[in-house]
């Protein structure tokens, strides 16, 4: 399946104090969605209020961006949190967001967890049924962004949360339809036309190809643009274009 439209989000507001990762503001005029860091792998609460009250400002959906508590490792090294601590963890994330876009005058419109997190709940299912719980702790039933065939997707549709599958125009893929490691050579994609010609088949025909030149299905309602990779925002320009020149409508999933 494929879609006429697609969503556009960027992880945001990955800062903290004085130093900041990610341009925010020329972002925020790119994206449709922005995932915005809670303050576990980034982000604190100066930061939040920002991002959230200029996306507000310009009708961008605010996510949670939820993670391991791991602000050294920028929430991308694994670790094993009790699952009802992650649930806590989770709800709390969650919680902490919601306080400052409703003060922008929006409300959290989904979740989507972070880095290890992100990974380690494609395959562990208590893990993902933990990150469900919290969810479900924080109040509502918001939709659940992650990769088509995940855990995390199966345990939100038994607890009849909405699921939006996400795909990667500059990541490397496995055949099995999984993100190669960070950790392995190749597993960020740099050419900017590749980036570009890999999110356009995507999104009009739900394809692309492995790093062993393997086409593999990837059906995606939502494509994630890295803010934290140089030349993010002209990255970003050149993705939206070409997608709208295509013939695909960009807009939020939600």
């Amino acid at each position: 399946m494929t879609w006429t439209s697609i969503d556009l989000n960027a992880d945001l507001g990955e800062g903290f104090g004085r130093w900041r990762l990610t341009d925010d503001e020329e972002l925020l005029s790119v994206v449709t969605s922005a995932n915005v860091a809670c303050g576990f792998h980034a982000g604190d609460a100066a930061t939040m209020r920002r991002v959230c009250a200029l996306a507000a400002e310009r009708g961008v959906r605010i996510g949670a961006q939820v993670s391991y508590r791991d602000l050294a490792g920028f929430g991308r090294r694994s670790m094993d949190v009790p699952a009802d601590e992650l649930t806590a963890e989770i709800a709390y994330q969650i919680g902490a967001l919601e306080v400052f876009a409703r003060a922008a005058g929006s409300r959290v419109s989904y979740v989507k967890p972070h880095g290890a997190l992100y990974n380690r709940v494609v395959h562990d299912e208590e893990q993902a049924q933990a990150v469900v719980d919290g969810v479900l702790l924080a109040g509502g039933r918001l939709p659940v962004l992650g990769l088509p065939g995940s855990r995390l997707h199966a345990m939100a549709e038994k607890a009849a949360l909405p699921v939006v599958t996400e795909a990667f125009g500059d990541r490397a893929y496995t055949p099995g339809g999984t993100l190669v490691p960070r950790g392995q050579e190749g597993a960020v994609v740099t050419d900017p036309a590749a980036v570009v010609e890999r999110s356009v088949s995507m999104a009009r025909f739900g394809v692309l190809t492995t790093r062993c030149g393997q086409s593999v299905a990837v059906r995606a309602r939502s494509l994630c643009l890295h803010g934290d990779t140089p030349g993010a925002v002209g990255l970003a320009r050149r993705v939206r274009a070409q997608l709208e020149a295509s013939g695909v409508r960009v807009e939020a999933f939600v």
